[in-house]
Parts: C-alpha cells; sequence; structure tokens
C-alpha cells in the first residue's frame, strides 16, 4: 500500500488489476461526510459497473455527488450533520481533448489521469480543485463531455441540451462540421472588417481627422527605436561628467600614470619572478602569468583614459537630450509604453489612413469577399443541414424502436431546423436539434426537456446510444467517445422482459464504453462486470453509508437478495445463479 494522490491510503493492487485494453474512464470515486455518507470508495472497472442496495441505502448520492464533480449545483445541505465540509472527488483517465481545456484554464496536467475535488463548506461555500491545483465549477463543466455524461435523477437533462442532441446526431451519422467551422471562420473575418469599414461617415471623419493629427505628431518626431534607452544613458553621463572624469582619470593614474601604479609595480615585481624562474622552473609559468596581468592593466588603465577624455561635459548637450527626453515621454504618454511602440501605433494610424483613402476600393473588395463567403457557407451548411436531416430520420426510428423495448410505448422525432439567417449562422451550422417525444399515444410530440419522469428520460438515453453505437459499429467507423455514462434509476416502472432488455441494452453499450448504473432489478444486476452494493448501517448512533465491491459469490447473493426480499432461500441462489450465468 502507499499514499496516493489524495492524502489516503490507496490498494495499488486494485488499480492495477483494473487496468486493461478495455474503455474505462472513471477509475475510483470518494466522498466524505457527504449526505449521510462517512467516507466511501468505489474503484470501478471497465465494462458495466452496476451498484444495488436496499432502498434508501444512498445509491443515488453517489451518482449525485459525481454530478457534482461535473460541475452540478452544490449547497450547504449535503454536509453530513456536525462536519465542516464534505469532500466529493474522483479520477478519470485524461483524453487529449480535456488536458488541452486543463492547458487553456492554466492547469497541469497529472500524467494519464485527471484527479477532480470539491468541498463545500458548512457555511455555504466551496472549493475546487483540478489536479491538485485550485480552480473553478466553470472548468468542470468544461470538462464534463470528455469524462462523464450523468443522468441523474435530480438533473437529467442537464447535460444533455441542444448542443449535445446536435453531438449524438452528428456522432451517428458520421458528419463533420470542419468544413462549415472554415466557411465560417472566412465569412465572419470578412463581414467583420466590412463591418468596420462601414463605420458612420461622421465617425469616419472625426476619426480621420484625429488618425491625421497622431500621424503627423509621430512622424514629425523622427523617432528611431531605442533611443530613449540611449538618450537615458548618455544623460546620466553628461549630469556626472565632472563624477566620471574624476574616477576614471584616478583609476587610470593607479593603474598606470602614477609612481606607484599597479602597472609600475607589476613591472618590479615580473622582474623578480623572472629572476626566480632563472634558477627555478617552477616560477616560469607564474611570470608569465603576471606579464598577462601587466598587459590587461594596461588595457584598462588606456580604456579609462580614453574615456575621460571623451567625456564632453556640456551644458548645451545635457539641455538638449532632456529637451529630447521630455517630446519622448508626451509621446509616449499617449501612444504606447516605448518608443517602439509609439513607432508602431504610427504605423498602424498610417495604415488606417491608407484604408481609407482607398475605402472605396477597399468596400468594393470587401463586398465581393463577403459575398463570396457567404456563398460558400451557405453551400457547405445546407449539405450539413441534409445530412443532419437524412441521419434523423435514420436515427429516430431506430431510437423509436430500442426505446419501446423498454417498456415504453413511444412516438419519437428528431427535428432538424435550418435556420438560414445570418443571425443563426455558427461554426457549427445554422441548425437546431431537437429530440421530441410522446410518452403516451395521441398525445402531441414534446421536447425531451418536458418529460418528468426521470426514469423514463434515463431510458431513453440509453435507448439512444445503444441506437447510436449498434450503427457505428455496422458503419465500421471508431469515433470516439471518450467520456463514463451514468443511468440513475433507469428501471423505474419496468420489469420481467423489459428489464432484461435493459439489461441487454447497458450490456452491449458498456463493450464500446465504461457504463456505471444504479438498479433495482436483478434482471439488469445479473448483467454486471462490477458489482457494488451500497449498505446502510447504524453506528455509535449515526448512519453511515458503504459502498462494497462484490465478488462472484456475493453478487450472486446480492441478486438472490433482490428476487426473494430480506429473506434468501435455496431458490433464489439457484435462480440468481442461472440469472447471471444467462448474462454472460
Amino acid at each position: 500500500m502507499r499514499f496516493d494522490r489524495f492524502g489516503t491510503v490507496e490498494i495499488t493492487a486494485v488499480h492495477a488489476m483494473l487496468r486493461t485494453d478495455s474503455v474505462i474512464m472513471l477509475v475510483e470515486l470518494r466522498a466524505e461526510n457527504y449526505a449521510v455518507i462517512d467516507h466511501a470508495i468505489a474503484v470501478f472497472g471497465p465494462g458495466l459497473n452496476l451498484l444495488t442496495g436496499e432502498t434508501g441505502a444512498g445509491k443515488s448520492i453517489l451518482v449525485d455527488a459525481l454530478a457534482l464533480l461535473m460541475g452540478g449545483k452544490a449547497s450547504a445541505e449535503i454536509v453530513r450533520h456536525g462536519a465542516e465540509k464534505a469532500t466529493v472527488s474522483c479520477v478519470f483517465e485524461a483524453t487529449a481533448a480535456a488536458e488541452a481545456i486543463l492547458e487553456e484554464n492554466g492547469i497541469d496536467a497529472e500524467g494519464a489521469e485527471i484527479i477532480l475535488r470539491r468541498e463545500m463548506l458548512a457555511n455555504g461555500k466551496g472549493r475546487v480543485f483540478v489536479n491538485n491545483q485550485p480552480a473553478t465549477v466553470t472548468v468542470l463543466k468544461q470538462l464534463a463531455p470528455e469524462l462523464a455524461l450523468v443522468h441523474a435523477q435530480s438533473e437529467t437533462l442537464s447535460s444533455f441540451d441542444q448542443g449535445q442532441q446536435k453531438h449524438l446526431l452528428d456522432r451517428f451519422g458520421g458528419i463533420s462540421a470542419d468544413a462549415v467551422e472554415k466557411a465560417y471562420a472566412a465569412w465572419k473575418d470578412a463581414s467583420d472588417k466590412l463591418a468596420d469599414l462601414l463605420t458612420g461617415e461622421e465617425e469616419r471623419l472625426r476619426m480621420v481627422d484625429l488618425w491625421s493629427y497622431q500621424a503627423k505628431e509621430i512622424e514629425g518626431a523622427k523617432l528611431e527605436a531605442g533611443e530613449d534607452e540611449a538618450l537615458e544613458t548618455e544623460k546620466r553621463v553628461l549630469a556626472n561628467a565632472e563624477k566620471l572624469y574624476a574616477a576614471a582619470m584616478g583609476g587610470f593614474e593607479q593603474l598606470y600614470e602614477g609612481g606607484a601604479s599597479a602597472e609600475v609595480n607589476l613591472r618590479a615585481a615580473i622582474r623578480n619572478v623572472e629572476e626566480l624562474a632563472r634558477y627555478d622552473g617552477r616560477f616560469a609559468e607564474s611570470a608569465q602569468q603576471l606579464e598577462s596581468a601587466r598587459a590587461i592593466v594596461d588595457d584598462v588603465a588606456a580604456s579609462l583614459r580614453d574615456y575621460a577624455e571623451g567625456i564632453n561635459a556640456s551644458p548645451e548637450r545635457l539641455a538638449e537630450i532632456e529637451d529630447r527626453l521630455a517630446a519622448l515621454d508626451r509621446l509616449k504618454r499617449k501612444y504606447g509604453k516605448s518608443v517602439a511602440e509609439v513607432i508602431a501605433f504610427g504605423e498602424e494610424v498610417s495604415r488606417k489612413l491608407a484604408e481609407v483613402e482607398n475605402r472605396d476600393e477597399a468596400l468594393k473588395a470587401l463586398r465581393a469577399a463577403v459575398q463570396e463567403a457567404s456563398e460558400k457557407y451557405r453551400k457547405t451548411a445546407s449539405a450539413l443541414s441534409l445530412a443532419r436531416k437524412a441521419a434523423a430520420e435514420k436515427l429516430a426510428k431506430q431510437a423509436e424502436a430500442q426505446i419501446n423495448s423498454l417498456a415504453m410505448k413511444v412516438k419519437f422525432e428528431i427535428a432538424v431546423m435550418d435556420l438560414r439567417d445570418e443571425q443563426h449562422w455558427t461554426a457549427n451550422g445554422w441548425d437546431e436539434v431537437e429530440y421530441r417525444l410522446a410518452t403516451n399515444p395521441g398525445e402531441p410530440l414534446k421536447p425531451l426537456h418536458e418529460i418528468a419522469s426521470g426514469g423514463e428520460m434515463s431510458r431513453v438515453m440509453l435507448a439512444l446510444k445503444v441506437a447510436v453505437e449498434e450503427h457505428s459499429s455496422k458503419a465500421n467507423r471508431k469515433i470516439p467517445t471518450p467520456r463514463t455514462l451514468v443511468f440513475d434509476e433507469i428501471d423505474i416502472g419496468i420489469g420481467g422482459r423489459a428489464a432484461e432488455a435493459v439489461g441487454q441494452k447497458l450490456k452491449a453499450l458498456s463493450r464500446g464504453q465504461q457504463i456505471l448504473c444504479v438498479t433495482h432489478l436483478p434482471q439488469i444486476a445479473a448483467f454486471a462486470d462490477q458489482h457494488f452494493v451500497i449498505e446502510k448501517k447504524e453506528a455509535a448512533g449515526r448512519t453511515k453509508t458503504n459502498i462494497r465491491l462484490l465478488d462472484q459469490r456475493a453478487s450472486t447473493h446480492e441478486v438472490a437478495r433482490m428476487l426473494s426480499g430480506a429473506k434468501v432461500t435455496e431458490t433464489s441462489l439457484q435462480h440468481a445463479a442461472q440469472m447471471i450465468a444467462a448474462s454472460k
């Protein structure tokens, strides 16, 4: 065992065991002092991870904890009674896109993993950490689409907005918006330039006068890059000419000119050392070193003398420099922090004036560019809309069949509305995509967000995901979906064959993505790759919720409990074993 990234003990063998070639995204989830949870750790694996337990044990609490880490809304009510704060944290395997989001937000990567932690204080305040670095809820929301899609009972639709609906449709149809994105960027650039040039005539004339004055002022100053720094140096020299002359000549005297100068002393020392070297060769090198030192002293002395002779203590030149620096300071206060920035400002103003002078020609060229870019965008956006409408028709049929196999009787459609007005143009096309559902015969089709039942919504999402994955598999398309899918209470209102169908669909979906699912039904629990039981116990007068990974024998016993209730019989155990064997 070793201390892990959260500062608590980690069982490394469990993590190593779960590292397979299968898809696995969420590695670990922890909750401390969260609602009725004292301290719980779940180490998830690839495939289908199922959570079961008695009603009220806290299964959905763990799903809600993960939703918090995906940017969900927090409150002080989730802090366990008597605790100062609640903490939820998790570890995801990193993706290239998630790491790019971290880089954009100034957060360092943490190897092949992304660590999320969220703390909620009893006073209502909270903190967010990503890879143990302070972050914001906004960062969690940006990461969420790359990591996990949580269909919790409390917020079933929050992560399946219009953008996600469009993304799922594009994935189903193997549709890329790259060409539209490129065309949009070209149109936007040309349109912005044209809008800038079409500023009101009065405003334009006012700006022309200002630009003309600025250009004339900067041009008249005849600036040279770096001259302010050079003048400041020269000013310091002139202002301290007497001190500098005295220092330079004093150094020259001490090194070379005076009777006791360094040069005189070195010559005497060299003669003595050379005399030693005549009798003892060890001093030959020392004599050479002293000779080199004397040469250096001569060079430095000559430099000091030349510098002193070059000092021009001219009050007129000093006044001239001060006037020039004052003029430069005035320009820098207006146009930039340095002479180089002032020069660049002047060049930009001159460019704008040239554009104004050639305004008619520029307008003609820009209008042509906008027209060409608009036609290109319309062409690519129209093609994208046609592809989406064709894909929507196919997905709607397949999804409706999948939904109705899950103990529902619905009509389902996907509306693709192409809003061709320029105000609706985006880098992802001009389409609005809306999934619509009628849950009972004779009722009108309504947008998904008007569905009241969270269980129905979870089943709709499951059916949609299965339809997309099966279609992509048949089309031999390997479009990555780097996320964990979480379904809470997907089995509300179903049983028997419908429950078994849900289990089969979850199992099929888990072959390509990691699935976490809370269930009450043994028909679904039998399909688990990893089976966790959530237990509520009382200790020292406090209720605690724990999570436990079951081995094969314990999983069979839990399925039997779900079949027969509190009392597990031999018959229910045999039935549970048969169900698990059949699910394999």
